[in-house]
């Protein structure tokens, strides 16, 4: 990047911070605050250990240093500057969920556009807010679009403060499972009389309440309930697709969920053998499309320095965005993380790296060298690398 480019988005950057001052996290004397600035090269130089006490009001410190990246510490601290980490007197720490695009297993960087890497970022983030909500019951939850590639969830509620590494690993493990099987999700009601001895009364059951029984038995019953709307013909078809079902097994199936649908539908997976065996690979497929691929490092860090929401992301220039809950399904990251400091006029700019961009609603199909845009997809190019400001 040029330094005429640096210098023109530092100016606008300021230009944001002054109409639009971020909002601050709460307990925000306990936080460690850092930050990046506009460094000459293709390094970056990280700022931290400030306390809000040495940087004073955030909005006249962002516009005054007009830094590139903007970040608040998880953790909370009765001695929030000191430089080394073990004086800063750790307190407890929020919760911090991290999706990235470039992490997850439908996402092909190389070959993806940036507008399909955020939608399947969504899409993850619609079932991590599964697990944190329904699963885990959390309610002091801020979401937040990184302005870059993916979402922040940030959790407060006084339960998770304290948790160390550990304890948030196993979070990490809940919400993306590595190695479950149906076994794991299993309880098994023993026959009246029979404890301390296994018997053909036995039955294995999935949890019908909670957890990744609970999943698993929703997708089973999905599949129930399709295959008994269904003709004959279609559910036959149907229950074939699945390994190890065939044409007379398939029949059963299709008399079993009839017969014995109440039993299933209350958990047990005992009523027939082919039913387990559906379970089991249902199971598989649950995991597979239900996990939601977060950044372990970021969970697990309890001393971790996040974007601040309502900086800027000097790598996009989008904003980073909090999303009210009720807003999500409609949200769009490259209309509305777009500030509206950014709107209204056109700049010129030289093309370095051509090609299509999807901003703002519209499509562009942009050639190398010398072109007049809109000043919001003008600073996206810049802070994305492909252009540079026009020689003046």
């Amino acid at each position: 990047m040029e330094e005429r480019t640096r210098a023109y988005l530092r100016g606008r950057f300021r230009d944001h911070y002054r109409r639009h001052p971020p909002e601050l996290p709460p307990a925000p004397d306990a936080r460690e605050w850092g930050f990046i600035p506009w460094t000459e090269g293709p390094g970056t130089t990280m700022v931290r250990h400030r306390s809000l006490l040495e940087i004073g009001d955030i909005g006249a410190f962002l516009q005054d240093k007009r830094p590139r990246h903007v970040y608040f510490s998880a953790g909370r601290y009765g001695d929030p500057g000191a430089s080394a980490m073990s004086a800063k007197q750790w307190q407890g720490a929020d919760l911090v969920f991290d999706l990235d695009a470039d992490h997850l297993p439908r996402v092909d960087p190389e070959t993806d556009d940036y507008a399909t890497m955020l939608s399947v970022c969504k899409d993850a983030l619609e079932r991590l807010l599964s697990f944190v909500e329904d699963d885990f019951g959390f309610e002091d939850v801020t979401v937040v679009f990184s302005g870059g590639r993916g979402y922040h969830v940030h959790v407060r509620d006084e339960s998770v403060r304290e948790l160390d590494r550990e304890a948030r690993r196993e979070i990490v493990e809940y919400v993306r499972p590595s190695g479950l099987e149906l076994d794991d999700v299993v309880t098994t009601r023993v026959a009246a009389g029979t404890i301390g001895r296994e018997t053909p009364a036995d039955s294995p059951r999935l949890d019908t309440t909670g957890g990744w029984s609970r999943r698993v038995h929703q997708r089973l019953m999905s599949l129930v309930d399709e295959v008994r709307a269904a003709d004959e013909a279609d559910a036959l078809e149907r229950l074939q697709t699945f390994e190890g079902i065939g044409s007379g097994s398939s029949e059963k199936l299709r008399e079993v969920f009839e017969d014995r649908y109440d039993e299933i539908a209350a958990g047990n997976i005992d009523v027939h053998g082919r039913v387990k065996h559906l379970a089991r690979l249902l199971a598989d497929e649950t995991i597979e499309r239900e996990a939601a691929p977060i950044d372990e490092p970021v969970t697990t860090d309890i001393n971790r320095l996040i974007r601040l929401p309502g900086s800027l992301h000097g790598g996009s220039g989008l904003a980073v965005a909090r999303i009210e809950r009720e807003s999500l399904s409609d949200f769009d990251p490259l209309v509305d993380a777009i500030p509206e400091t950014f709107r209204g006029r056109d700049i010129a700019v030289e093309v370095t790296e051509g090609g299509a961009v999807e901003l703002d609603g519209d499509s562009f199909t942009l050639a190398d060298g010398t072109q007049s845009v809109p000043e919001q997809l003008g600073v996206f190019l810049m802070c994305r690398g492909r252009a540079e400001k026009e020689r003046e």
